[in-house]
């Protein structure tokens, strides 16, 4: 059974789920974007580790996070095309996951390399700061930069209600860019995750979620709409 609701899906922002989802969501990102790319590029699934402490009575937990990233590069000099990166909840949450994905973002800077952002998480503290002027509302983001115009942003602001979109991939600036379709994406982590045994949507809203009171309301009646509630 796919997702109920028509783009992303807010039962995944659950620190249960989230870690599987962005593997998923990587790996299909991954085989989805192989078949976009002609000979003069390679891609490869990059991985960034580090460690969350947070103290228990008398101890110290030690949290370790694995959070996977692509790189397009160049088949002639290995010289990093485009980066593209998925934005966790620790990301926007604590200190040490927010330098670690900007560690990363500064690996494609440091390589003039061109840049995709996703982030799919409502909650937490914003990893890029840009103008939301002429912006409609939104919950999720996904944004571009060039290697030509790197403070440039393409920004896909996009609602919970709608599906999550196709956008224009930057390669070298003498290539056309690569098109790539991130609900079919999505509905392909859907599946190879197997999500749909593993949500119970009789539950509520994972309480990190933040969303207006409308969408609320509408993720309520999607799941009765789908004989989820």
């Amino acid at each position: 059974m796919p997702s109920p609701f028509v783009g992303m899906d807010p039962y995944l922002e659950d620190a249960r789920h989230w870690a599987s989802f962005q593997q998923h969501f990587v790996a299909s990102l991954y085989q989805l974007l192989l078949p976009c790319l002609v000979d003069r590029y390679r891609a490869r699934v990059g991985v960034r580790t580090y460690s969350i402490e947070f103290p228990l009575f008398t101890s110290v937990i030690r949290e370790q996070h694995d959070e996977q990233y692509i790189e397009i590069r160049e088949r002639s000099d290995g010289r990093i095309v485009t980066l593209i990166d998925v934005v966790s909840p620790t990301n926007k949450t604590t200190s040490v996951g927010r330098e670690a994905f900007l560690s990363t973002r500064k690996l494609g800077e440091s390589q003039r390399a061109s840049g995709i952002e996703i982030d799919l998480v409502t909650h937490g503290q914003a990893l890029l700061d840009f103008s939301k002027f002429n912006l409609p509302e939104y919950d999720y983001t996904i944004t571009a930069n060039r290697s030509l115009a790197p403070t440039k942003y393409e920004i896909y602001a996009v609602p919970i209600q709608k599906r999550l979109p196709k956008l224009k991939l930057p390669l070298a600036i003498d290539d056309r860019d690569a098109m790539l379709d991130l609900q079919d994406v999505f509905r392909r982590t859907y599946e190879t995750g197997k999500f749909e045994r593993i949500l119970d949507y009789r539950e509520a809203m994972p309480s990190v979620v933040k969303l207006s009171d409308v969408n609320l309301a509408w993720v309520e009646l999607t799941l009765k709409q789908n004989k989820l509630r």
